[in-house]
């Protein structure tokens, strides 16, 4: 017999036995898939109601008629749910989030929307879509 041909026993000490593959490591809790699906919800709605939003202030703007401060408030909001669901940057999301609040308590004790509100909203949302539409997006650390 050939001591290099034959198989080790079971029972030899030298026998390497196959380590178990590691479980996979999980960074996130369960909980976070719920928050993440939230915040999906809360950027899909927030991005429906800026468009509703824009819409009527767009086909005023168009049309020349007049438009009453719903569709502002509905701007301003949908506005706020997608920076809260959406900007990672604490200092800007909060600020986002305040000043749409307060342009929409302006309209709402303002009370009426003028020509020059309709044009600032429209050539901001442009400016804003144009920025967002041509900004690389930023590859995830591994």
């Amino acid at each position: 017999m050939n001591p290099e041909s034959e198989q080790p026993q079971s029972t030899d000490p030298l026998t390497h036995k196959p380590v178990p593959p590691r479980p996979p490591m999980q960074d996130e809790d369960p909980d976070s898939n719920e928050d993440k699906q939230m915040q999906v919800a809360m950027r899909m709605v927030g991005s429906a109601m800026v468009f509703i939003g824009f819409l009527q202030v767009f086909l005023s703007a168009s049309t020349g008629a007049e438009i009453t401060i719903f569709p502002m408030i509905i701007y301003f909001g949908g506005m706020a749910m997608w920076a809260y669901s959406s900007v990672e940057n604490a200092t800007v999301k909060y600020a986002v989030m305040a000043g749409s609040a307060v342009c929409a308590l302006a309209f709402m004790h303002f009370g009426e929307v003028l020509f020059w509100h309709k044009y600032i909203i429209y050539w901001g949302t442009i400016a804003l879509v144009v920025f967002f539409m041509f900004k690389s997006p930023q590859k995830p650390a591994e």
